[in-house]
C-alpha cells in the first residue's frame, strides 16, 4: 500500500539509518553507504559527512543523491527520497550534537561526541531538495 504524503514524511522523520546513494561515475555502480540523517516533515533532509570525503566529493559532483530508510516490524515499510543538492555548508558542533542525540542513547552521547570531535575533523552539511518519493507499507509478512 502506498503511503500518504504525511505518512511518508513522518516515517522519514523517525531516526532510521538511511542508505545514502550517489553516482560514483560512469564505470561504477552508485556509492551506497549507511548514514545518519536529519529530517522534519515538510523540510529538507540533511546529512553530515567529512569535508572532502568521498561522499562529499561525489555528492558535489553529481548534484543529487538519494536516501532510503526501511523497517521490518511491525510491518515492512520503506521510504526513498531523492533530489538535488540544495546547499553544502560547514557543519557546526550543534549539527553534530543534534545527530548524535537523534541516534544514540543519552548515556552514550558524550562519549561519542568526545571521540568525534577529536577524530573526525571538519565536516559539511549537505541539504537535499526532495524531488521524488517512493514509499510503501507492505504489511506484515
Amino acid at each position: 500500500m502506498a503511503l500518504s504524503k504525511d505518512d511518508r514524511e513522518q516515517f522519514l522523520s523517525e531516526p532510521h539509518i538511511a542508505a545514502l546513494s550517489v553516482s560514483a561515475g560512469a564505470d561504477r555502480g552508485p556509492l551506497t553507504v549507511p548514514m545518519w540523517y536529519q529530517y522534519s516533515p515538510g523540510g529538507q533532509p540533511w546529512v553530515l559527512t567529512g569535508k572532502g570525503s568521498r561522499k562529499h566529493r561525489l555528492i558535489e559532483a553529481a548534484g543529487c543523491f538519494s536516501l532510503m530508510v526501511e523497517r521490518l516490524d511491525p510491518s515492512v515499510r520503506y521510504v526513498a527520497v531523492d533530489g538535488a543538492v540544495d546547499s553544502i555548508e560547514a557543519a557546526s558542533d550543534e549539527h553534530l550534537v543534534e545527530l548524535t542525540r537523534r541516534y544514540l542513547p543519552a548515556d552514550k552521547v558524550e562519549g561519542y561526541l568526545e571521540m568525534a570531535r577529536a577524530e573526525h575533523g571538519e565536516s559539511v552539511i549537505v541539504r537535499m531538495r526532495p524531488q521524488h518519493w517512493n514509499a510503501s507499507d507492505l504489511g506484515s509478512l
